[in-house]
């Protein structure tokens, strides 16, 4: 059978749960048309995440590629079109670790652009009633470096690969975690905030399912 290599992040910044791992999670083993997803939950770590991301890649050369991440405060299902070989954290890894204006991959190309069809996966999606948009900056944190890596170790094998990248909002146990937090703490008024959008999970996986469907009709 043909492979899809699906991967998400473990929590980070404190979150006690990361919507890609519970997508991943979900999907590991399942059968979408002709191939078999291939789950992996990378460490949300500059360094530690690269090895498992392109050893998972040489072993299983997958037709498609997804990787999935949680951008907090998007509303949307977002499907990123480019990874830049920047990495400069807001925050530090989970090894605390705080890259800043570091090149990904020396010496590389400044950018690399995504090999999914994302026009279609959109016009899908809201076909379905799935809000989705195309997004051209995929941040300069790990999802952007884990792009950019997955980009290139297709590349460099030679691989026909579908590849990209899919941000996703906060599940909705997660706005309200954030909601009780900010009635807890009292320190901002609720309109100062501006990251409480979130989807069901049930949404994310039907969009997710989609992607990949499309995407394997492109191979």
């Amino acid at each position: 059978m043909r492979e899809i290599l699906l991967t998400g992040f473990q929590p980070y910044g404190g979150r006690p749960l990361n919507p890609s791992a519970e997508i991943v999670r979900a999907l590991d083993g399942s059968t979408i048309r002709d191939a078999v997803v291939r789950g992996l939950l990378l460490p949300v770590s500059f360094d530690a995440a690269k090895k498992p991301l392109e050893d998972a890649i040489a072993k299983h050369k997958p037709v498609v590629i997804a990787s999935l991440g949680l951008w907090p405060g998007e509303a949307v299902i977002r499907l990123e079109r480019i990874a830049v070989n920047r990495a400069s954290f807001e925050i530090a890894d989970n090894d605390g670790q705080r890259p800043l204006d570091t090149p990904i991959e020396p010496g590389g190309p400044d950018g690399r652009a995504v090999t999914l069809p994302v026009a279609k996966i959109i016009a899908a999606l809201r076909g379905k009633g799935i809000p989705a948009r195309s997004s051209d900056t995929a941040g300069t944190f790990l999802c952007n470096t884990t792009l950019y890596r997955a980009l290139g170790a297709c590349q460099r094998l030679g691989l026909e690969t579908r590849c990209g990248f899919i941000h996703l909002p906060y599940l909705p146990q997660q706005v309200a975690d954030l909601l009780d937090d900010l009635l807890a703490e009292g320190r901002l008024e609720l309109h100062q905030r501006a990251d409480l959008a979130s989807m069901s999970l049930d949404m994310m996986l039907d969009a997710v399912r989609t992607a990949l469907l499309l995407s394997l009709d492109q191979g």
